[in-house]
């Protein structure tokens, strides 16, 4: 299982590096050929490896910037935080990979835009971000 485990969050941070270089053919060999990713928010589902590759081949904001915060998972179960910079704004995202074989089946992905934090709460916080302005990647 520890084996296993090792390859998958190899495999992840390799498909997340590719993705960053804009490199779409080793981006997309984590995924099974028949694999499904959805975006919950607009109500999308990709079906295949290739739809998805084409679909992200023919962005027309194609993500200038890439920081991945943090993987997490066990089994076949990983979870990936990490910002896109689409045009220069920050997108806070979140990849729910599920694997069978060694290769990524379904992939749901989360997006959220950035806001500034309401001064009314705080006094309970800590602010661990600068603003906004300052979250977008140079």
């Amino acid at each position: 299982m520890a084996m296993r485990e090792q390859q998958i969050r190899a495999a992840l941070e390799q498909h997340w590096s590719a993705s960053a270089a804009g490199d779409l053919d080793a981006e997309h060999d984590i995924y099974q050929e028949n694999a499904v990713c959805e975006y919950p928010q607009s109500g999308e589902r990709i079906l295949g490896r290739e739809n998805l590759k084409s679909l992200r081949g023919h962005h027309p904001g194609r993500p200038s910037g890439f920081i991945v915060h943090r993987i997490r998972g066990s089994g076949n179960l990983w979870v990936t935080e990490y910002v896109i910079n689409y045009e220069g704004k920050p997108v806070y995202t979140v990849s729910i990979m599920e694997f069978e074989k060694g290769k990524c089946r379904r992939e749901t992905q989360y997006f959220g835009d950035p806001f500034d934090a309401p001064s009314w709460r705080a006094q309970w916080v800590e602010q661990v971000r600068q603003p906004i302005e300052a979250a977008a990647p140079k």
